[in-house]
Order: structure tokens, then C-alpha cells, then sequence
């Protein structure tokens, strides 16, 4: 096994509805943010985890190719031609897995027009949720939740490395930018069946973005 190429692609990801990629909370105060949104430590700006963009990605072309058990959750491989497995990696079956090490790393996206948001009084916002009791048709007795977004309009950094061996690895790239545009046709982070979480990739290469805006499902 010899590494041909390291692939990058830049870019940026707009936000097009609140992005909501929890952080947890040990601690509730009252009237406080129930759920807020994971930010960076040292600046107190909200970022989005490569490990999100990753995850949600696999996922997506988990569901596309049908690699899943029959109630949904995903499976393992020792196909070492299986491309997802190949893609982002085996973590099951590692003794017996000869697909080598995954391709894809994706890094963690730093948020770009902080200092806008800001001016604006707007780095993340509020949105309070009340649950429906459907039986009764009235809010439930639990009370609203206080749920913490990244705005609408934000912009974070975008890049990933894909490493490529073989010829196999260079057409799976084709089903990596197939699982991006899922992505973007789906939601990332918390409650995508309520609104949350629609983005859009802006990349910095011309035929990439070409590429990008051909594929169709």
C-alpha cells in the first residue's frame, strides 16, 4: 500500500436555519439555556465539530447505499472494498479489516464572521420550544425548553484531507461529495425535523463546485 495523493477541499459552510450542535449542561439555571451549543473554549465562539460533519456524512450514505441492518443502525465490514468502510474508517473488526486507514479527515470548522454577528448582538440566539401533549391539544406540563442556535447567516471554514492509494479510492472521493450534497439536502446537528440545522457548502475550487452542483438523486 503506497499513498498516491492528499486530496484538500476547502470551502465554507453557510448556515441557512439555526444550527443546533449541543454542548450539554450539568448545570440548569433558571431561566437559562437549556441546551447550549458547543463553543469553543478560548474564544467563546461557537464552532462546528468535525466529528458532526463526519458522522451525519456516513450516516447519509449509510441510508443511500442501504449498508444497514434491518432496523437502521449501521453494520459492520471485513470487506476492505466496502467503500464507507474505507472512507471513514472500520473502528469494528479491526483485527480482521484490511481496508487500511480511513481516508477522510474533516476539521473542525471555525466560525468566520464572528465580529459581524456580534455588531449585530446575534453570535448565537434563543429559541424557546414548548412540547404538544396531542392528545389534549394543549402545551405539556414539562414546561418550555430554551434551546441555543447558531443564526441563521453565520459562516463557518470548511476543509477536509481524503487520501488516496488506489483507483478505488480515487472514484469512492465521487461518493464522498455525493454524501456532502445529502448533507445538504438533509440537516446537520439537533432537530432537523423541525427546521434546524439546513446549510449550505460553498467550496473554494471552481470544478469542484461544478461538480458539486451536478450531482442529482
Amino acid at each position: 500500500m503506497k499513498l498516491r495523493e492528499i486530496k484538500e477541499l476547502k470551502g465554507k459552510i453557510i448556515i441557512k436555519t439555526g444550527l443546533h450542535i449541543g454542548a450539554g449542561n450539568d448545570e440548569i439555571n433558571i431561566g437559562g439555556i437549556d441546551n447550549p451549543v458547543v463553543k469553543d473554549p478560548i474564544t467563546g465562539y461557537p464552532y462546528i465539530p468535525g466529528s458532526s460533519l463526519k458522522g451525519k456524512v456516513r450516516t447519509l450514505l449509510e441510508w443511500y447505499k442501504g449498508y444497514v441492518n434491518q432496523d437502521g443502525s449501521p453494520y459492520s465490514t471485513k470487506d476492505s472494498n466496502n467503500p464507507i468502510a474505507r472512507i471513514f474508517g472500520n473502528g469494528k473488526n479491526e483485527s480482521e479489516y484490511k481496508g487500511g486507514p480511513t481516508r477522510v479527515s474533516f476539521s473542525d470548522c471555525r466560525l468566520l464572521n464572528a465580529k459581524e454577528l456580534i455588531e449585530k448582538d446575534a453570535l448565537t440566539e434563543s429559541k424557546v420550544e414548548v412540547s404538544i401533549d396531542r392528545t389534549k391539544g394543549t402545551a405539556s406540563k414539562a414546561g418550555p425548553r430554551h434551546m441555543e442556535r447558531v443564526p441563521a447567516g453565520a459562516v463557518f471554514e470548511f476543509y477536509l484531507t481524503y487520501k488516496v492509494f488506489d483507483e478505488h479510492d480515487e472514484k469512492n472521493f465521487e461518493l464522498l461529495l455525493q454524501g456532502l450534497k445529502l448533507l445538504e439536502m438533509d440537516a446537520l446537528g439537533g432537530s432537523g425535523s423541525r427546521g434546524y440545522g439546513k446549510i449550505k457548502f460553498e467550496f473554494d475550487d471552481e470544478e469542484i463546485a461544478k461538480k458539486f452542483q451536478e450531482i442529482k438523486f
